[in-house]
């Protein structure tokens, strides 16, 4: 799954070498054009051979000794002659890489061997591929696997050299994972009446959840809210600076908002925000919402829901998510939990994704 803007790469041993490598060029591999469109076809042209610059080149072919004399030198393209000299044909002779789209923002890469009978006939090894997110029009990670001009890692070492691909696939996986940012938190303060917000197994009451839960905006939500009896006080909390809660990712804090509440015996509390790179996932206060007068972290009473107003894609990699840039294909389900698993991937436990106190 992929959304526009997001590349796949890959990597896999150039079997009969000493260190060299099939990859394509940083970022790797567009799956959609300028317009949206999925780009299908023969990308061939797009993949490289690389030298991981740690063992000296023997001359290609099935007698190459391994593992070779040690080297220290930083990855590098093949261009038609390595640096001792040996040649090869251009890695789109050798390797055949065909992109498939398969409907609702998944595609299939297949790669195939091609160059048996040739100069430089080769196995290819098991490899390990990549797909980065892409936050605010600019990937997350430009070089995953690897970086031109720079040294190797240990993980792309036993690749390029043995073909295995274990290392490299531990590595990437401490780096991959469900994140997302958060649209401004929607708090409620009712009393007598139910939670106002929504209800599970119904459909979307049509005063503005749909806005919040597509596209992050409360703002239609809240005036709704205002004007209903029972309610007591509605607040939109958007972090400061940038609005929405930026994930706690590469080191740095997740966002945060805080709210004074004027709160009487009887009141009750429930909120609502945008689970952002989903197509109409909300997190929201289960059933009635809670005690408002309660204290302590409450982030056991908050469920991520469906909205069932758009059709869902693999969070963060969905060409109709309006934060990627997407527009949201409807349809007309029931408010419902979202699975976990669900038919794209596991999420981490609500209360993992989102900590609600009360103080």
């Amino acid at each position: 799954s992929a959304a526009k803007g997001e590349a796949i790469t890959f990597v896999t041993m150039y079997g009969w070498s000493n260190d060299l490598f099939f990859a394509p060029a940083n970022p790797g591999i567009l799956v959609y054009d300028s317009n949206g469109n999925p780009i299908e076809g023969d990308v061939s042209s797009q993949v490289k051979l690389w030298d991981n610059g740690t063992r000296t080149n023997q001359s290609p072919g099935k007698d190459v000794v391994h593992p070779g004399v040690v080297l220290n030198a930083s990855i590098t393209e093949v261009s038609g002659t390595d640096a001792q000299g040996n040649t090869y044909l251009s890695a789109s002779s050798l390797i055949q890489a065909t992109l498939t789209y398969n409907g609702n923002s998944t595609f299939t890469l297949t790669l195939k061997n091609i160059s048996g009978g040739t100069a430089n006939q080769t196995p290819l090894s098991p490899g390990v591929w990549a797909v980065s997110y892409i936050a605010g029009g600019q990937l997350l990670n430009k070089n995953p696997l690897y970086s031109n001009g720079m040294p190797t890692t240990s993980g792309l070492t036993a690749v390029s050299e043995m073909g295995n691909n274990v290392i490299l696939t531990a590595s990437i996986k401490t780096m991959t994972g469900i994140f997302t940012p958060l649209s401004p938190i929607l708090v409620v303060v009712y009393n007598g009446i139910e939670n106002p917000i929504y209800k599970n197994g119904e459909k979307d009451q049509g005063i503005g959840l749909k806005l919040l839960a597509q596209k992050g905006n409360a703002d239609t939500l809240a005036t709704s809210l205002r004007k209903m009896a029972g309610v007591k006080a509605v607040y939109v909390l958007a972090a400061a600076g940038t609005k929405v809660l930026l994930p706690k990712i590469n080191g740095q804090a997740g966002g945060s908002v805080s709210q004074n509440l004027s709160i009487e015996n009887g009141d009750r509390l429930a909120i609502a925000t945008m689970y952002g790179f989903s197509n109409d996932w909300f997190f929201a206060s289960m059933g009635n919402g809670v005690d408002a007068t309660q204290k302590g972290d409450i982030s056991a009473t908050i469920g991520l829901y469906d909205n069932g107003t758009a059709v869902n894609q693999f969070p963060g990699a969905g060409i109709t998510q309006f934060n990627l840039a997407g527009t949201p294909l409807q349809e007309d389900m029931l408010i419902m939990p979202v699975p976990n698993p669900n038919a794209f991937t596991t999420l981490p436990g609500v209360s993992d994704m989102i900590r609600v106190t009360l103080y």
